[in-house]
């Protein structure tokens, strides 16, 4: 199983969420389990910056050899910035999801979605909640 880090928090549906101590903006990605769990990711799909999106929301898509997932969004906001990096290079979702393989950023408006903390989130994927 992947490492899991503290500082981040997370969503039943497998993203991750950080920045949200100063709630103005936050960045938002996919987890490593559910990179694992896509296999080989070959296309990423995002909102456009400016885009203004409610917590919980479908805003995209992750393709990979195996599936199609939805992308939802912990938080409501303005989309802020979009990465190229991993339009671009949608591997980054398997490689460093939580560093280079980052989705979106949002400004907050509102209170986020039920968030889990790191604990929380591995006793989710471990099959313990």
């Amino acid at each position: 199983m992947s490492n899991i880090p503290d500082e981040l928090s997370y969503t039943k549906e497998h993203e991750w969420v950080s920045g949200l101590e100063d709630a103005i903006t936050v960045t938002i990605g996919i987890t490593a389990f559910a990179a694992e769990a896509l296999g080989d990711v070959v296309f990423v799909q995002l909102p456009e910056a400016g885009s203004v999106v409610e917590a919980g929301d479908s805003i995209g898509e992750v393709e990979s050899t195996k599936s199609v997932s939805e992308i939802y969004t912990p938080v409501g906001g303005e989309i802020v910035e979009v990465n190229q990096a991993i339009i671009d290079d949608p591997s980054l979702a398997n490689s460093d999801p939580y560093g280079e393989g980052w989705m979106f950023r949002v400004r907050v408006q509102g209170d986020p979605e039920d968030l889990l903390t790191a604990e929380e989130y591995t006793a989710l994927t471990s099959g313990e909640s």
